[in-house]
């Protein structure tokens, strides 16, 4: 069932469980996560980034996954990730995502609020949720214009409080597109953000975080964890491996029907750790 950030992360900010946001690249890693989902019981949201939306743009993307949300047995959000262009994010909402984030972290503090709120009025009139982001997560590779800021808790609160945003993703040492667990997370920061910020916390860069740190992370207000390179990698493993065991083989469905159980391996890891 196709559903927004709403329907999800308020439960989750006030347990001790988060739900998994999963990058997906195509309908095969996409029907993979949500067999894992629906196995498992658990919601997952489905997010789509920047790449994808350059090569295949957000009415192709929301034409594939929309549908498949819709019928799933697990509640599916369908949700636009990191977009700094406005008209971006209301193509999205036309087309059908259940869930934008429009990201003003690059802007001034009063800039990021005045651009989320005219964004959020929209989000509202559609009944889409909107996530935002205050503070900047690096990049470990790509992305070189992206700053790297620790969120100001004073600052998330006054962004929270004023842009009209449903989430809002924080920066407290956590790295996108990190491929090995390294991040160090500051805790003192997230527990006065927590104290200062009501509506539910999102993390981006789960697969560079330890293991240990996740589960204690969950148990905070964090309600969404947004997962990308670790199933990039299996992904691109997975077929570097069937590709070189059959040689003869040039069909690119054979290949990603072979993969796809690898995909639901780590899709399934991943829900899991986060219930």
């Amino acid at each position: 069932m196709l559903v927004t950030l709403n329907e999800l992360l308020p439960d989750a900010a006030n347990s001790k469980s988060a739900v998994a946001c999963i990058n997906v690249f195509g309908f095969e890693d996409a029907r993979a996560i949500l067999d894992a989902a629906e196995s498992l019981n658990r919601p997952v949201i489905l997010a789509t980034n920047k790449d994808m939306v350059d090569l295949l743009g957000v009415e192709s993307l929301a034409g594939m996954l929309v549908p498949m949300a819709k019928a799933s047995s697990a509640n599916v959000c369908v949700h636009l990730d990191h977009t700094y262009d406005e008209s971006i994010v209301y193509q999205a909402m036309k087309f059908g995502f259940s869930s934008v984030m429009f990201d003003g972290s690059q802007l001034p503090l009063d800039e990021n609020i005045r651009r989320t709120q005219q964004v959020s009025a929209v989000a509202k009139a559609f009944g889409v949720s909107l996530e935002g982001e205050i503070g900047s997560v690096p990049y470990e590779e790509g992305r070189d214009h992206i700053k790297s800021i620790y969120t100001e808790p004073e600052q998330a609160a006054r962004y929270a409080c004023e842009s009209g945003i449903d989430a809002v993703a924080v920066a407290v040492g956590n790295v996108h597109r990190l491929k090995t667990p390294t991040c160090t997370i500051e805790y003192d920061r997230l527990a006065q953000i927590e104290q200062l910020v009501e509506i539910p916390l999102v993390i981006h860069g789960t697969t560079g975080i330890p293991e240990a740190d996740i589960v204690r992370l969950k148990q905070t207000r964090i309600a969404k964890f947004n997962v990308g390179t670790s199933l990039r990698m299996v992904v691109g493993n997975s077929l570097r491996k069937a590709m070189l065991a059959e040689p003869g083989q040039f069909d690119r469905s054979y290949f990603m029907r072979k993969i796809m159980p690898d995909i639901r391996a780590e899709a399934t890891r991943i829900i899991q750790l986060l219930a």
